[in-house]
This record gives C-alpha cells, sequence and structure tokens, in this order.
C-alpha cells in the first residue's frame, strides 16, 4: 500500500524530486552531476538509457515526471521512468571548467574536488569531521586569545554577542552528501510549528553566505551556488502552468528517500519549492537576482573566477536574463511582477514595479555584465541587457525620486494631460499626497517612492529598495546622500529601539483591510507592515560604507546589540517603536543573525563591501545626463513607418 501511494505521489508530482538534472531540458547544459555513491542494489533500465553516456555521470538515482525538450524549435514531453537506480560508474569530471570537453550536452556538475558517500553512516562521519575540524579551528582562535589575557569563550561586552552569533549560524547550516550547502532560515528549539522555516531559503542565505565569505569559508558558498544552480534547470509546474525557464526555487529542503521502498538503503535527496507549495503560491522572483548578486561576491571576495567562468554557471547566468529581459506589455523598463515576489511575500499592495525588485534588478544587471564571457549569438542579449540599464536607471531616477521639491511639484500638477510632451506622465492625483508624507518628509533628504504605475504612487518608504539603490549605483551620489539624510533625520521612526522598518509608515484601519485582505500577520506596525527587521542592518551598512558615511550604521549596530542576543535574535520586532518582539517572530532566526554579523564584520573591514557594490557607470552617467539635458519631457520625433 505504500508503494502504491509513493507511485502515485510520484506520478503526480508531489513527492520530493530526486537529485538530478531535466536530460531533456532545452538548456545544453544540464547536467547530472551528485557526486555520492549510492549504497544500494542495481536496477537494469538501459532500455530508458540506451543513448546516454555514462562516461561522465555519477551514481544517480532518478524519479519519474514530465520533461521538456527543445530540439530543431519541437517540443517534445514525455515521461520517464526513473523508479528505478541508475548506475554509471564515472569518472573524475574535468577540473577547470567543470564540463566534459568530449560531450555534446556540456553536463552539468558540482564541486569536482570532493567525493562522498550517501549512505547514512558515511554521511553523519563526514558532517561529524566537519564538525570536528570547525571546533578545533574555534579551540585555536581560543588559545590564540588567552595569550592575551582572555581566558573564556564568551568574552564580556559585544565580542561575545559575536561568538555567540557565530556559534549559532554554524549550528544553522544544512549538509547533503556531507558537505555544507547552506542555512536554514530559524533554528528555533522551541518551536513546534516549523512550517518552511527548516528550509533554505535563498534569499536567506545571502546574508549567511556574505558573512562566510568575510571569514573565508568559501566552500558552503560554492556548494550553495552550485546546487541551486542545478534546481534551476526543473521543470516547474502548478496546476497545469510552468513558469519561464531559468526560475530559481524560494527554497529548498534536503530529504532522505527509500530507494525502491528498501527502507534499509535511502538516498538525500533535494526537494525545492518554486513558489508552487508557499503560503499564497507567490513566485519567487528575487531569488535569481540575488543568486546573481552572490555569485559575483563570491568572486570578488575568494578571488575564484572560475566558477563564474563554467560552462553551466554561464548558462545559469543567460537563462535568468532572458526571462527577465523578455518582451511583454509592458510600456515601462521596470520589471512587472506580481504581489510577495520578494523579501515581502505576503499581500501587501506592491504589485506592479516595486522598489525592491528594481534595485535588485539592476545589480542583478550590472554583475551579469561584468560576469558574462563572449559567446557566438550573444550580442542580442548583451544590447538588450545595456539598453534596459540605461532606460531603467533614467526611469528610477526621473520618476521614483521625491523630496519636498518634487512633491509641491505633484501637488500642482494637472491631470488628464494628452500629448506626447505631457508634465504628469503618468496621470497623478495630487489628493494622493497623504498627509502624513507633508508632515513627515525632512526638509534635507529625500527618497525613492516604493511603486508607480498609472494613476498610483506608493508613497511608502521601502528600506532594502532604498538601501540597494544606493548600493547597486541605481540613485544618484547626490539622491544616495539624500536617503541617508533622511534616515538620520527621521531615526526615531525608522530605527527607535531596534533597526530597522521593513517599511514607512504602516498600513491602518480600512486602507489595512483592503489592501492585505485583514492579513491578521500583518497587522499596523508588525511583520511586513512595517514591522522592525535586525537582518537590514546589513544592507544599511553597505549603503553608509558605500557612501562614506560608516558612522550611521555603526549607530544602528550599537542600537541592536542592546538587546538582539537577549531576546534571542527574532525575525523581526513590533510596534511603532520596535519595543515588543514579534507576535509570531521566531527566535534564533538565521538571517537576522548573519545581518548582525556581517554588518560588524564590514564595519571592521569596510574595504571588503566592494564585493557587492557597483560604481556609477560611466556609460550610464552620461546616457542620464544626454536625456536629462535634452529635456525628458521633449515632444516625440517623427514617426518612421516599416511597411
Amino acid at each position: 500500500m505504500a508503494t502504491s501511494e509513493g507511485v502515485l505521489q510520484v506520478l503526480s508530482g508531489a513527492a520530493p524530486r530526486l537529485l538530478s538534472s531535466d536530460l531533456g531540458s532545452s538548456n545544453s547544459d544540464l547536467a547530472l552531476y551528485s557526486k555520492c555513491h549510492f549504497k544500494s542494489v542495481k536496477k537494469k533500465c538501459s532500455r530508458y538509457f540506451k543513448s546516454l553516456k555514462c562516461s561522465r555521470m555519477i551514481r544517480c538515482h532518478t524519479g519519474s515526471y514530465n520533461y521538456r525538450r527543445l530540439v530543431g524549435g519541437f517540443d517534445r514531453n514525455a515521461a520517464i521512468n526513473r523508479l528505478r537506480l541508475l548506475g554509471c560508474k564515472c569518472q573524475q569530471a574535468d577540473h577547470g571548467s567543470g564540463v566534459g570537453m568530449d560531450e555534446g550536452n556540456g553536463a552539468r556538475f558540482v564541486d569536482n574536488a570532493n567525493e562522498s558517500n550517501l549512505s547514512g553512516s558515511m554521511n553523519s562521519q563526514k558532517k561529524l569531521e566537519f564538525e570536528d575540524s570547525e571546533r578545533l579551528k574555534r579551540e585555536k582562535e581560543m588559545l590564540a586569545s588567552a595569550g592575551t589575557g582572555t581566558t573564556t569563550f564568551y568574552k564580556s561586552g559585544i565580542d561575545s554577542i559575536e561568538d555567540e552569533a557565530w556559534s549559532l549560524l554554524r549550528d544553522s547550516m544544512v549538509y547533503y552528501c556531507g558537505s555544507p550547502i547552506g542555512t536554514i532560515a530559524a533554528n528555533d528549539p522551541t518551536d513546534s510549528g516549523v512550517l518552511n522555516y527548516d528550509q533554505v531559503f535563498i534569499r536567506d542565505f545571502i546574508p549567511s553566505g556574505i558573512a562566510l565569505l568575510l571569514k573565508g569559508e568559501y566552500d558552503i558558498v560554492k556548494n550553495f551556488i552550485l546546487h541551486t544552480l542545478q534546481l534551476q534547470s526543473w521543470e516547474k509546474t502548478m496546476d497545469c502552468h510552468s513558469p519561464g525557464q531559468g526560475l530559481m526555487p524560494a527554497s529548498f529542503k534536503v530529504r532522505s528517500a527509500p530507494l525502491d521502498g528498501d527502507d534499509s538503503a535511502t538516498v538525500e535527496v533535494l526537494d525545492p519549492d518554486f513558489g508552487e507549495a508557499a503560503i499564497g503560491r507567490v513566485a519567487p522572483v528575487d531569488s535569481g537576482l540575488w543568486w546573481i548578486i552572490l555569485l559575483r561576491a563570491y568572486g570578488k571576495c575568494s578571488g575564484d573566477l572560475s566558477l563564474q567562468d563554467r560552462i553551466d554557471v554561464q548558462t545559469g547566468i543567460r537563462m535568468i536574463l532572458r526571462l527577465c529581459l523578455a518582451d511583454g506589455f509592458d510600456m515601462f523598463p521596470t520589471l512587472l511582477v506580481t504581489d510577495g515576489s520578494c523579501m515581502i511575500d505576503r499581500r501587501m499592495g506592491i504589485h506592479g514595479h516595486p522598489l525592491e525588485i528594481q534595485s535588485l534588478f539592476f545589480s542583478a544587471l550590472l554583475s551579469a555584465r561584468e560576469m558574462l564571457t563572449p559567446e557566438d549569438g550573444s550580442d542580442d542579449l548583451t544590447r538588450a541587457l545595456n539598453n534596459r540599464l540605461i532606460a531603467l536607471s533614467f526611469h528610477i531616477r526621473e520618476y521614483y525620486w521625491i523630496d519636498l521639491v518634487k512633491i509641491n511639484e505633484i501637488y500642482r500638477y494637472k491631470t488628464e494631460e494628452y500629448s506626447f510632451d505631457a508634465v504628469n506622465k503618468f496621470n497623478i492625483y495630487p489628493d494622493q499626497i497623504s498627509p502624513w508624507l507633508v508632515e513627515w518628509m525632512p526638509h534635507k533628504g529625500g527618497y525613492l517612492i516604493g511603486n508607480l504605475q498609472p494613476a498610483h504612487m506608493d508613497f511608502r518608504f521601502f528600506s532594502l529598495g532604498n538601501f540597494w539603490a544606493i548600493v547597486s549605483g541605481l540613485a544618484t551620489t547626490n539622491q544616495s546622500h539624500a536617503i541617508l539624510d533622511l534616515i538620520e533625520a527621521k531615526w526615531a521612526d525608522l530605527v527607535a529601539e531596534m533597526p530597522f522598518k521593513i517599511c514607512y509608515p504602516a498600513l491602518e484601519g480600512r486602507e489595512w483591510q483592503i489592501i492585505t485582505g485583514c492579513d491578521p500577520k500583518n497587522t499596523p506596525w508588525s511583520y511586513h507592515n512595517a514591522g522592525s527587521w535586525p537582518t537590514l542592518l546589513w544592507q544599511l551598512t553597505v549603503a553608509c560604507i558605500k557612501m562614506n558615511r560608516p558612522e550611521i550604521a555603526a549607530k544602528a549596530v550599537a542600537v541592536a546589540e542592546k538587546r538582539i542576543s537577549s531576546d534571542k535574535w527574532p525575525e523581526y520586532y513590533d510596534t511603532t517603536k520596535a519595543r515588543f518582539i514579534g507576535k509570531q517572530a521566531r527566535l534564533f532566526q538565521t538571517w537576522s543573525i548573519a545581518g548582525f554579523l556581517v554588518a560588524k564584520l564590514l564595519l571592521a573591514d569596510p574595504n571588503a563591501a566592494k564585493m557587492l557594490t557597483t560604481e556609477e557607470d560611466s556609460e550610464l552617467v552620461n546616457a542620464f545626463s544626454s536625456l536629462v539635458c535634452g529635456n525628458p519631457r521633449r515632444k516625440r520625433g517623427p514617426k518612421t513607418y516599416i511597411v
């Protein structure tokens, strides 16, 4: 009975998919790259795989799912019986690129340096060996500190908080085939309802990855990049619909699955979630953007540029770019997304063109342009990338920016203008200006609004979008300083007793009911509705260091240090002044821990922030200046007709 149910689960796509590449994906660089030897009985399935070359494959366990292959323009769907074990004796993959040069399909491999056994005993052994080595390293550091008069591991004051944070971060590590590949979202031992907090989230791992890079622990970041890259190639289906290729998962989990129903033989598998199981079925738009940003940071920090030059990694970058740069109905260069497609992953009225996505999009485009290698047929992609960068930077800087001068201009807007040189291009009604904004905007300072659509401006201040606009260079130098000026002027509102407000102000009353759908988790001044999130410390720190104003970040870190450890590292805080731990906040939240560590490490070594920042591109500056000097409200030129 159990076997029958398992078969039904696999056929319906509900069961965890096993780590193997989509053999029929349109991406020519897909591969099977697990390096784990399975302790199980070999099963014959050669009739399904007669054409496969085994010289560079590793033993792989395969499940049953539909796959798509594009050959000569034809879309072929098929189902492969993957309920048996495919045993292939493997050779080592080529060391440099990780791709067998004698194979036409450009197979993907993970880390070519390590081989591990998937049996439970060996996996546990390697995990223990890794933990022992890390413990030995920490003990050596303790002995070294003892020579300077320090006799205890948890030193008094600030250092003890950092030691605790590092210990908690390492406790949150997830292992696959004996190697660390990420960190779980939260590791609260008192919480019985884990939901999906025991999974590795792409966006949540970014501060963990940055902290580990700054510590010189590169392997876990490399493993994370390569394993999530392989998950990208899987076909994603929800209610018979598949999103575009190139989509990265929101999260994944390591599970143990029996081999052919034999409980005595199990295999570890990666089970990704592309949003088909997420609360609200939200799409993880930001996952691929963060993946590109982390890939660039890995190369900058480790000096290992061979990873980004690999064929499979280059293909992954191009797949994300093609997905983001695809033509659509939208008239704007900003990326059009649904609600809940980023850090704010619940209904909060950010559908359309939210600033956070645009800032990450801009940063990912710049990072990808820096890492892409020349390739035949890639001229169109490069041209589209450059054109989008210019248009996106102009659009955000010109139309998203507000300060007192801009608000006064909007206040005097005329509406219902029909012309190519309209001043009020988006037909914004002056009555949209909320009373809170008039009173809240300081005389010195400004920020980028949260969203812009026809007849709609979301005037809320969204922290991550503004921080990353500074980091990526999407905001001009003057705008970047003005954003930091506003943060200083409104410190009591945005920081108060715990940094940092995810947005400001909160949706309340009838507005909260309509926009959030009466969401009991996003009540006013809680969670995504103007809650305070300690993880935002690290983005604030990078932005401040780039603008040579680290004292702002140092002040925020000092505020967090007063209570974040004694509060057990919560996910978020509630109330206008962040006095309460969030009513549904998880404790020992990993990105709260990692965000604090990254902020401390970067303040100690500001030059390290360069792996995340990008300076204003001279080409973009010149293009932006020519557009502004030429009057962006100029009349449209003569029409050209193509017959």
